[in-house]
Parts: C-alpha cells; sequence; structure tokens
C-alpha cells in the first residue's frame, strides 16, 4: 500500500466529504479509465460532473472546461490527467473549496500532495475509487 491515503482517508472521502465530483479528464471516449469510472461513482450515488477542455455532456452531466467554470461547490476533485499536469489541477481543487481531492491510479505528483494537504484538503493519490468503493460496506 503506498502512503499517499490509508484505507481510513480513502473511506473519510468516499462517505464523508459529498457526492458531487468533479472527474477532471472525463469525456465521452468509453476507451479511457475516467469513463467508467465515472459510472461506477454513478451507481454509488455520486453526481459526476465532466471536466474536460471539450466541455462534453457525459452521463448526463453537463461537462465545464475547467474546475473555476463549474457553477456550484464540488466535494471531490478525482483526477484523471498526466502526472505532470496533475499539480496544477490539485491547486486549482484547493482554489475553487474542494473538500478532497482524488489522483487516480498512475497519477503522482508528491509536491501537489503536501501542498493539498498542508492547505486542510484531504487526499489521497495512486488509488481508484471505482476499486475502492465497492470495499465499502453498503448501507441498506
Amino acid at each position: 500500500m503506498s502512503s499517499y491515503g490509508d484505507d481510513a482517508t480513502v473511506r473519510e472521502i468516499l462517505e464523508g466529504s459529498g457526492d458531487t465530483w468533479a472527474v477532471v479528464g472525463l469525456s465521452n471516449n468509453t476507451a479511457r479509465a475516467a469513463y467508467g469510472v465515472a459510472k461506477v461513482l454513478q451507481r454509488y450515488g455520486k453526481r459526476v460532473v465532466p471536466v474536460h477542455p471539450s466541455a462534453e455532456t457525459v452521463h448526463g452531466e453537463q461537462g465545464y472546461p475547467s474546475l473555476a467554470a463549474i457553477p456550484f461547490p464540488v466535494d471531490v476533485v478525482d483526477v484523471f490527467v498526466n502526472s505532470r499536469l496533475a499539480g496544477a489541477v490539485a491547486d486549482e481543487a484547493v482554489a475553487v473549496g474542494a473538500k478532497a481531492v482524488w489522483f487516480q491510479l498512475n497519477v503522482i505528483d508528491e509536491a501537489a500532495y503536501r501542498r493539498t494537504r498542508d492547505a486542510g484538503v484531504t487526499m489521497v493519490m495512486d488509488r481508484c475509487p471505482a476499486i475502492e468503493i465497492p470495499r465499502l460496506p453498503r448501507s441498506t
């Protein structure tokens, strides 16, 4: 297990950070991991907000070209961009007031992780919510 978010932090984000997830890098490209992960998040009751330069509507949700363009608060920012671009996304997530930042598998930027945590924002890195969320006990 990596040191970039233990199971308690994963649970905190999935259960306690809120249900509006901005998914950065989400488009209608069904071959991309973001497309499938966003569908899993929706199945578990999360509102998925696509963030992509094309601002496409994906899974029935209006897309936006950037986090700053979203006209309502987002709780969690789920990042599917290349590691060298991810730090700027984390900084933007902090700037828009997100409660948590989630870097997907193989998205790693240790400096961004430290900056985000130092700003008081919960963060995990190099994990996937579509893998983690089914492991949580479901409420009935």
